[in-house]
């Protein structure tokens, strides 16, 4: 399986999308700041969204898809499944 996901910071302001075929594994490494970059930067550390998909493909145009719309569109998908902006992951993590 592949997934694209949403991630943000404690507050809620920054707001970082990805693909990954490791959802778990991807969600350590922001949470741990393994890997430097944006989502060490800017503490993101909360998974507020995320689909699955059976293709790279589907997935990485799904990604796309997001990345391309505004911020107000990227709530609102947030807020369809997860109105409280909980973390995801404290379900496995």
């Amino acid at each position: 399986m592949y997934y694209v996901y949403i991630m943000t910071n404690w507050t809620g302001t920054t707001l970082y999308t990805g693909v990954t075929r490791d959802l778990q594994g991807r969600v350590h490494e922001h949470k741990n700041k393994i890997k430097l970059g944006f989502t060490a930067k800017y503490n993101v550390k909360k998974l507020a969204y995320y689909e699955e998909f059976a293709s790279s493909y589907e997935a990485i145009q799904r990604e796309k898809q997001i990345k391309g719309g505004s911020r107000k569109k990227k709530e609102d998908l947030i807020n369809s499944t997860n109105p409280l902006w909980n973390d995801l992951s404290k379900e496995w993590y």
